[in-house]
């Protein structure tokens, strides 16, 4: 009997309530990740993070999620916003309840066949061949992260 191994969980879902904008100032110069480059002080406009992390609000949640199968991109304790009115594509990030429990993977799709895969290459991928139950809850569109 082979063991059930599969890592990143949600640990939380939080529904997003509806509020006052909420913005911050957008630079108009870009940000160098190489070599450094003259800053600038002008600001271009307001924006709101509303705006620009929210495409559907009614169907949209935060996970929080828990453990290292995706490490890499999502780590232990990241939130991501979850749409769940987006048709799950191949390459995309999904919270998936598999045999009821939530996780976070990428969906693959190859020759008609569908993969559940961690970016971690210690796990192994979960094939969605119907041996499962399989409900995919929603599709991640962005990470939240501390850097510090």
């Amino acid at each position: 009997m082979s063991e059930r191994v599969y890592e990143l969980r949600v640990s939380g879902v939080s529904k997003l309530e509806a509020g006052e904008p909420a913005t911050v100032p957008v630079y108009l110069c870009r940000v160098s990740a190489g070599f450094p480059s003259p800053a600038s002080d002008y600001v271009e406009r307001d924006i709101d993070l509303n705006e620009w992390l929210l495409r559907n609000r009614l169907a949209t949640y935060v996970v929080r999620v828990e453990g290292d199968s995706m490490t890499g991109e999502i780590h232990h304790d990241d939130r991501l916003i979850v749409d769940r009115s987006l048709e799950p594509r191949h390459r995309d990030i999904v919270v998936a309840c598999v045999d009821g429990e939530m996780l976070v993977k990428r969906l693959i799709v190859e020759d008609g066949r569908y993969f559940l895969v961690a970016e971690n290459p210690l796990y192994p991928p979960i094939e969605l061949n119907g041996d499962r139950e399989l409900i995919v809850w929603g599709v991640a569109t962005h990470c939240i992260h501390a850097l510090r």
